[in-house]
């Protein structure tokens, strides 16, 4: 059995500036299942102060934040899935009470995990606006370690293992957030399973090489190309492939390296949400 508790949502878009949330990822898991905790003070939480207690499950761990904001409760949990025989590590963010307006798939680069976008907010600013965020940790990396790539590191991966990702998840239909690395296995999916992509958002991702300018040609997904203009290395490389994908638009982010996302938060959420309304 598992539980779901409902977190006070942070500020609506427009407030970013003056506000950051208590990062989550600091909290020390039991080993025990099924342990309810006091409050317990989770790294600094910007001027707001949040009661929190910890409810835990043997799949899925869930918190309660509560909160005098009054936007509407999202729900944020963590569970796995097994894909290919291999167990796989998620996060994710959801209104509470409302029916998603879409559902968003946010993949990582080599260093990163489905931690970074807990961390920077992503994941309840998704949440907070609507949609159904979903982080995984990919094979080999963070709470996936175990779990081994089907692909080496800069080799296309084969599309079935996002499918398998999607058919785990239960996601009819998703938007692809790809950053760096993740390239390996967002590319391929965008090619042979278009049906599932309602858009496509790579963040100067590998692979983009791999594939022909007529490829690029033949997607219809409506694609937000995303990168940094510091980014010297596969930041205009990847923009030069992408391009070739007739529905596309760019997001340049100048001064911001190659996880721009992290140079430039307030920005990158901003470009993010103005693109998923669009596909509405």
């Amino acid at each position: 059995m598992t539980h779901a508790f409902l977190c006070g949502a942070m500020r609506p878009p427009k407030f970013w500036k003056t506000e950051k949330a208590a990062s989550l990822s600091q909290a020390r898991l039991p080993s025990r299942h099924n342990r309810t905790f006091g409050p317990r003070k989770l790294g600094e939480a910007g001027s707001r102060s949040f009661g929190t207690r910890f409810a835990f499950s043997f799949h899925q761990v869930c918190w309660k934040i509560q909160s005098s904001s009054k936007m509407a409760a999202t729900q944020l949990t963590e569970s796995t899935i097994t894909v290919g025989g291999q167990t796989l590590f998620y996060r994710q963010a959801k209104p509470a009470q409302l029916a998603p307006r879409l559902s968003v798939l946010l993949l990582h680069g080599i260093r990163f995990s489905s931690e970074t976008w807990l961390k920077l907010q992503t994941l309840s600013k998704l949440a907070e606006a609507g949609y159904h965020a979903v982080a995984i940790d990919l094979p080999g990396l963070g709470n996936s370690k175990e779990a081994t790539a089907p692909a080496p590191v800069g080799e296309p991966a084969p599309s079935s293992f996002l499918r398998s990702v999607f058919e785990a998840l239960q996601l009819d239909q998703a938007v692809v957030i790809s950053p760096s690395l993740s390239g390996m296995y967002s590319l391929p999916f965008l090619f042979q399973h278009k049906e599932l992509l309602k858009a496509y958002i790579p963040v100067a991702p590998i692979c983009t090489e791999k594939f022909s300018a007529t490829q690029y040609a033949g997607v219809k997904t409506p694609t937000l190309i995303v990168y940094g203009d510091q980014d010297v290395q596969l930041g205009e490389v990847s923009l030069n492939n992408l391009k070739n994908i007739p529905n596309h638009k760019v997001m340049l982010m100048e001064g911001a390296g190659h996880a721009c996302y992290l140079d430039k938060p307030e920005e990158w959420h901003l470009g993010l949400l103005n693109f998923l309304k669009s596909l509405e």
